[in-house]
């Protein structure tokens, strides 16, 4: 199995539970008085974000990145819409591997 693959593959379902949390549950939290909805799409994302750490680990390990590349990773997890621009720069690393 390879291990960019799941780190994209993580990368971009969490990315969207991220979308979701911001787009969907926070406004209902704020705007519909629903604080559940945060408490179960936050709850769904942490979960989602935790893989998406280890995928990283498990990626820094195998293919030996430099700390600059994690950090960008991880940078990426936490900007909205970033795990889909990582997704996009680690598709030809992925054909390399």
């Amino acid at each position: 199995m390879n291990p960019i693959r799941n780190l994209r593959h993580i990368g971009n379902i969490e990315g969207i539970s991220y979308l979701a949390l911001l787009g969907i549950a926070m406004p209902l939290k704020y705007i519909g008085d629903m604080p559940k909805a945060v408490r179960i799409a936050g709850s769904i994302h942490g979960f989602l974000f935790v893989l998406f750490m280890i995928a990283l680990l498990i990626v820094w390990r195998k293919k030996n990145w430099s700390y600059d590349k994690v950090a960008f990773a991880f940078l990426a997890s936490i900007i909205p819409f970033g795990t889909f621009y990582l997704d996009k720069k680690l598709r030809k690393e992925e054909q390399d591997f």
